[in-house]
């Protein structure tokens, strides 16, 4: 017997003859023009293909172009055959200048890659370099990579990009996890600095990604859709392991500018992340990627980035494009409610946030005066 049928017989409506959806209109005609399946009727719409369209009406403020030029620190532009795209979409929305993180350095990459962006559009595209950890048991092999770096930076490069894969999945020779901190990597970190060009790390993930792919996951449709994305079992170190070998790298190289990518890969505790700031001089922080975190606390978010106004960076780690930028501007121009989030990246959770109204001159430092500062470190 169905949910239905059963549903009926206890409240006794089947005994009228109210066998379909009548008892909640005159004739079945309503039914049909409700258009409720059964799985609707008895609660089995599968929260996956739940989608409700919100009734508030709020205040929606559309930005065109920001305040002021945007220089856009965390992004990836490896399809170089888009390369004439991307530059379309940042004049459109008033991009300045975008980093990409993609300058591969095991087979010399990077050096099409700087090729295609400068002819394109020269000083509008600004390469990293990414270490290749499988010399890494090579002898003098911290060395020699910092050599390699020193070559790729008078090529042109201006920072190092270092991925989560290193304390999570890249592996020596022996077997074993390469950590973040591991001594074998220090000259590379320590000739970054030497350079003056920032090492951009992004170590771990958001909090969710290391706790299992269930009903209590807050991200349960990112994790969903992308179930490799999740770091939950044994073979992985934790979350706080990996935070702590990071900032046991910033301590080492107080002479290196790290940008701690993510908001520090820890926006769900901006109290933590604040303490690093005062810490440790020579982190910075980009907000890429972590509006939905920052948005759904917009009372401790706008506070954070006042206070450390000097240390936060713009970055969105999604291809150029229009929306996705709007979005950010909205959310950090305006006092706009109830935005979604989801065109900024992809959907990372069921939530709205709320935008910042950053005070204008806090606004100019985060969208390019950071990235300026640091730039300029470079001393090539």
């Amino acid at each position: 017997m169905s949910n239905r049928r059963n549903f009926l017989k206890k409240t006794g409506l089947a005994g009228l003859g109210l066998t379909g959806l009548g008892f909640l209109g005159s004739s079945s005609t309503q039914a049909k023009s409700t258009k409720l399946t059964e799985e609707q009727v008895t609660g089995d719409l599968r929260l996956l293909d739940w989608e409700p369209i919100p009734q508030l009406v709020v205040e929606e403020t559309i930005i065109k172009k920001p305040k002021f030029p945007v220089i856009d620190i965390h992004n990836h532009l490896r399809n170089l055959d888009r390369t004439q795209e991307y530059l379309d979409v940042m004049d459109e929305v008033g991009v300045w200048k975008v980093v990409s993180l993609d300058g591969r350095s095991e087979d010399g990459f990077y050096k099409e890659h700087l090729e295609v962006s400068n002819s394109v559009g020269e000083d509008r595209f600004i390469i990293f370099y990414r270490v290749d950890y499988s010399r890494i048991d090579e002898p003098n092999y911290g060395e020699d990579e910092a050599d390699r770096l020193e070559q790729a930076v008078e090529a042109g490069l201006r920072g190092i990009k270092v991925s989560k894969s290193l304390g999570l999945r890249y592996r020596d020779a022996s077997g074993e996890l390469i950590r973040v901190d591991d001594e074998r990597l220090d000259p590379v970190w320590a000739r970054a600095g030497e350079l003056g060009i920032p090492v951009l790390m992004h170590i771990s993930d958001p909090k969710a990604f290391f706790t299992p792919i269930d009903r209590y996951n807050e991200r349960y449709d990112e994790l969903g859709a992308h179930p490799d994305w999740g770091f939950s079992g044994p073979e992985f170190p934790g979350k706080e392991e990996l935070l702590r070998q990071r900032n046991r790298v910033f301590e080492r190289h107080p002479d290196t500018t790290f940008i701690a990518t993510h908001m520090a890969n820890l926006p769900e505790e901006l109290g933590r992340v604040s303490m690093w700031l005062e810490k440790y001089p020579n982190m910075y922080v980009d907000i890429d990627a972590r509006i939905s975190e920052l948005g759904r606390q917009p009372y401790t978010a706008r506070k954070f980035m006042i206070k450390h106004q000097d240390r936060v960076l713009f970055g969105t780690d999604t291809a150029p494009n229009v929306e996705a930028y709007r979005v950010y501007y909205r959310f950090l121009e305006t006092d706009d409610e109830y935005i979604n989030a989801d065109p900024s990246h992809h959907r990372q959770g069921r939530w709205r946030i709320y935008g910042l109204y950053l005070p204008d001159d806090v606004l100019e430092k985060i969208y390019n005066k950071n990235a300026l500062k640091i730039f300029a470190e470079f001393k090539g």
